[in-house]
């Protein structure tokens, strides 16, 4: 061998080994941060989802990837009676488990690994919750773990789910990240074995891609599934998240070669993205919203008064114009425009600081009373640079005599105290899971949601009426009337500052083939190849 083949040898060697873009069937894409664990059932977030529900795992229903239409997953048809309160699963036959060093299934996937799913969300006694306490922020926040009053195994691959109340988006919600199916056999060898946590840091599902390893802030590592039941969908050897919390540092390595897809682009990047003619950047509109949260049970906030006048000190043109760069439009509603029942009526206040100082005053908040401001510490569809939003925002209540105090945690770190109410103001976001309505307006803003994701704490009965009637109507007129009521009463009380929707961005090298951006804001390698 000579000496220059030597150093082809050695460098190939390195490239398998560093997990670089170079590896044969390797796919790398550059993610923006850790996820807090790997059970999609008791997480919130897109980073979070990305790394299991969308690789690992896989649900009853499904949506077509870059679509908002179901699809069947491990049921392969489904009945729904005349009430609406029963629905009845036929399941799919040969689905297999991972094989990893820590679990060697049995047995195929049958009814059993969907009751154990769902009793975890409606059972608090269950012995594996009392083993893994946690909460089920989703579920809770749907109110699932209520309406859900029946999970029955008909025979190993029929199950019927019963619930109290008419639920119109129940099959979409089926859909989302959260109700991913276990595997039941593996949660009992984990509960005798008194390891039952580690379902949130070792998974098994039937999903695309099989669990591997993962080194926080640095890399996950997935091996394809070969026996994945549904063919074509898994074209990969292996896939890589790359994590990489600096848009800059993505690109850079995007550009290298060093990753095939990236998330969330700096705007200021994307000219220059869209002219490399090794990139290529597909778009779409955003079915997202950006706000800047209150929290309405901590003082001065508490007062309407206070948050009117924040609210009309801010100047949103000037955030859409620095921080966004011509990919966002303002933000007056709680959900995009793209979103039926979207209240085309609502309007802001406009800009106004006399006016604010003036509420201010009458609330009997005084010139230079501090505030606390959360600023994420990631990009996110709905907010490509948290910390300038932040001191934007700052900067403008400084104006009305506010001090805002910046403030930033690790990612999971931000979530994680924000249910628990820590914050005063939270600069934070949603891109839409399902399609519905009630994934906007219920999730975020409904009582059921408070220690979830209503991080703003706010309560309000005659919007939650509304809101809880028109989960339980069918007829979307009716329910178009009802969510077009609950916004007035939303932007009435003003528990947020709604502040952008964003244009999606999504960069990658030429050579990656089949990728479709989400409308949920998820990053799936279902059907991706590369040339």
């Amino acid at each position: 061998m000579t000496q220059k083949m030597r150093r082809v040898v050695i460098a190939s060697a390195i490239a398998l080994i560093s997990g670089t873009a170079s590896a044969a069937g390797t796919l790398i894409y550059c993610s923006e941060g850790s996820p807090s664990g790997f059970d999609p059932a008791r997480h919130v977030t897109g980073t979070d989802f990305d790394a299991s529900a969308e690789t690992i795992f896989n649900r009853l229903v499904e949506f077509s990837p870059g679509s908002t239409q179901i699809r069947p997953g491990l049921a392969e048809k489904w009945t729904v009676s005349a009430d609406n309160l029963s629905y009845t699963f036929t399941l799919r036959k040969g689905v297999k488990f991972h094989t990893t060093p820590y679990f060697k299934p049995t047995r195929d996937f049958n009814a059993d690994d969907v009751v154990f799913s769902f009793k975890r969300f409606t059972d608090k006694n269950f012995a594996f919750n009392k083993a893994a306490p946690t909460d089920f922020p989703y579920a809770s926040d749907m109110a699932l773990d209520t309406n859900l009053i029946g999970i029955e195994k008909v025979d190993p691959y029929t199950v019927r789910l019963k619930l109290k109340t008419v639920d119109a988006a129940f099959l979409q919600n089926l859909a989302m990240s959260f109700a991913s199916i276990h595997s039941a056999e593996y949660a009992e060898s984990l509960l005798k074995a008194g390891k039952a946590q580690q379902i949130n840091t070792q998974p098994i599902g039937t999903g695309p891609f099989v669990f591997k390893s993962y080194q926080k802030d640095a890399n996950i590592r997935y091996d394809a599934n070969k026996e994945y039941w549904r063919k074509g969908d898994v074209k990969l050897d292996k896939l890589i998240f790359a994590i990489t919390t600096d848009a800059s540092v993505r690109y850079q390595k995007l550009q290298k070669g060093e990753c095939h897809v990236m998330a969330y682009p700096k705007p200021a990047d994307l000219k220059a993205m869209q002219t490399n003619p090794k990139l290529v950047v597909p778009s779409q509109a955003g079915f997202n919203t950006g706000w800047l949260s209150y929290n309405v049970t901590r003082k001065p906030f508490d007062k309407l008064e206070v948050r009117q006048a924040l609210d009309m000190a801010i100047n949103k043109k000037s955030i859409i114009d620095a921080v966004f760069q011509g990919a966002g439009q303002v933000a007056t509603n709680p959900m995009p425009p793209t979103q039926w029942s979207y209240n085309k009526n609502l309007k802001d206040a406009p800009l106004d600081l006399a006016k604010a100082k003036a509420l201010l005053k009458k609330a009997g908040v005084s010139e230079g009373t501090e505030v606390t401001l959360w600023a994420m510490p990631v990009q996110r569809p709905y907010n490509p640079n948290a910390k300038l939003m932040a001191e934007m925002i700052q900067n403008d209540w400084s104006k009305i005599g506010i001090k805002a105090k910046i403030v930033t945690y690790e990612w999971g770190e931000y979530i994680k105290r924000a249910k628990a109410g820590e914050a005063d103001t939270l600069l934070i976001g949603w891109t839409g899971d399902n399609g519905d309505p009630d994934n906007w307006l219920g999730v975020n803003l409904g009582c059921e949601a408070v220690g979830g994701n209503n991080y703003a704490r706010w309560c309000n009965k005659e919007f939650d009426d509304l809101i809880t009637t028109g989960r339980a109507t069918t007829n979307q007129a009716e329910r178009v009337k009802l969510y077009e009521k609950a916004q007035l009463i939303f932007k009435r009380e003003l528990p947020w500052t709604t502040l952008a929707h964003s244009t999606v961005y999504q960069p990658m090298r030429k050579e990656v083939q089949g990728f479709k951006i989400s409308p949920f804001g998820l990053n799936s390698f279902y059907g991706v190849s590369l040339k």
